[in-house]
């Protein structure tokens, strides 16, 4: 049986909640409203509905609020990803802010010191460095486009998975997140596509020759696309490339990736080398990083050298102190932290990066820093510090699901006397936070804003170990 279809008419938008959502309030029910704005009186379509609070979606805005401003991409309200350009960005800065404090006082349920001011970002367009996007033959389509009355035939598209929806994608033809040089890839790819009627993947199916194109553009202005295929084809990968690589020959390293699973991570598989040395190079402060097609950094640059910065700071290294890096990737954090440690211990599972990690110490002649790959809960031993040595300072920087318990254990273990937790995920964060806060206490944090026109907020705190 088909749910009743509620809305709820004039409703007024009260506050910010998290997670890009408003707050409203109706009869004492609290109703948490996504595409609207503190100071909207919305129409709000509910998707859920409990006792004592719903989640709903704005589908009108009766009055707007005074601090809306008008959206700069022309795909806003469809795509998912800068889902508050209706804000200015001080006001999203001050709506993080909010957040970071919020969860790490409900959900770390622990004493804090005061939350330094959140650090926003110089760019607020055109900051990453890296943007993947999807080929399918199932173009998204709009409402608007659905309720006309003559009916829209199927079609191609390449751009971005619509939010909630993981059979459409949405056709971008304009993304404001990286340089420009985004959009001429995607658009010459996607023209060529046409002119040679190229097959999309067709998720349901699992048929189809194009799949995904990984941009990486540094800001050395090093250019490194990978474009993934469902099945080999010689001949077509060297049309299609060669064709690329006259439109663009800025592409410095040019790479294809062969895909034949159901799913699209290509961490278990191997990037062919087309044109170029297979990887590019970033530069962050005084250091240089290699960078390869399934190592992951940081997709911000000039933010990210902010966020190691703070990271440095809280360490408060005076050459004395062995740090080790848990989460390392490419080795970034530690070796940005490298000058000022006794000795650098980098920790992390994916063996490209570890790889790289240690290409980056040889790179900027670093020769007191170690990488190991495995899982840090196996790999930190007594017989293991025996010969690296026990750490004076832990830097971890987990996935967004934050840390496992069973590390957290191990970390209850070492003892080490300061961990310097860097986030992209601050309720992970604050949880981790509450099951060390028997031997720790926190001494310092500080948001950043790595990813401006989006709810995500990345954050540093300083735990210090309990006398």
């Amino acid at each position: 049986m088909k749910k009743k279809r509620v809305v709820l008419q004039n409703l007024p938008i009260s506050d910010y909640a998290a997670q890009g959502k408003s707050l409203a309030r109706l009869e004492g029910k609290v109703v948490f409203v996504e595409g609207a704005v503190p100071g909207d009186v919305a129409d709000v379509l509910i998707t859920k509905n409990k006792k004592d609070w719903a989640e709903g979606k704005a589908i009108h805005i009766s009055e707007r609020s005074k601090d809306r401003v008008t959206p700069f991409c022309m795909h806003f309200g469809i795509c998912g990803g800068c889902k508050w350009q209706m804000l200015p960005y001080q006001k999203q800065l001050e709506y993080k802010q909010q957040e970071v404090e919020q969860n790490l006082m409900r959900i770390g349920k622990i004493e804090l010191p005061e939350i330094l001011p959140i650090i926003g970002s110089s760019d607020t367009i055109h900051y990453r460095n890296k943007l993947e996007f999807t080929f399918s033959n199932k173009r998204y389509l709009t409402n608007d486009e659905i309720n006309k009355s003559e009916k829209i035939p199927q079609q191609n598209a390449l751009g971005y998975h619509a939010p909630r929806v993981f059979d459409k994608i949405i056709d971008i033809r304009e993304c404001f997140l990286m340089d420009d040089i985004n959009n001429s890839i995607r658009n010459i790819i996607r023209l060529y596509a046409i002119e040679n009627a190229l097959s999309y993947y067709d998720i349901m199916a699992h048929t189809g020759w194009l799949r995904n194109v990984i941009i990486r553009f540094c800001s050395t202005g090093e250019l490194m696309v990978n474009v993934v295929f469902g099945y080999d084809d010689q001949p077509g990968i060297k049309k299609l490339f060669d064709f690329l690589l006259s439109k663009l020959p800025s592409i410095t390293t040019l790479l294809y990736t062969i895909n034949a699973k159901w799913n699209d991570s290509i961490s278990d598989l191997d990037p062919e080398i087309y044109a170029g040395k297979g990887y590019v190079m970033e530069k962050l402060g005084d250091f240089n990083f290699i960078i390869s097609p399934k190592s992951f950094f940081q997709t911000n640059t000039r933010q990210a050298e902010n966020l190691y910065s703070v990271a440095a700071n809280f360490a408060g290294l005076t050459g004395k102190e062995i740090v080790y890096d848990l989460y390392c990737g490419t080795g970034s954090i530690g070796i940005f932290l490298s000058k000022k440690a006794k000795k650098i211990i980098g920790v992390e599972q994916i063996e490209q990066a570890i790889e790289d990690a240690k290409k980056n110490a040889l790179l900027n002649n670093i020769d007191h820093a170690s990488f190991f790959t495995g899982d840090v809960i196996e790999i930190c031993t007594d017989n293991f510090f025996a010969v690296n040595g026990r750490p004076d300072v832990i830097i971890t920087d987990p996935p967004r699901a934050g840390m496992h318990a069973k590390l957290i254990e191990k970390m209850r273990w070492i003892k080490a006397p300061k961990i310097v937790y860097v986030s992209c995920n601050v309720a992970t964060q604050a949880r981790d936070i509450h099951l060390l806060s028997e031997q720790y206490k926190v001494v310092k944090i500080q948001p950043v804003d790595m990813f401006p026109h989006t709810h995500h907020i990345e954050c540093v705190v300083l735990l210090q170990l309990k006398d």
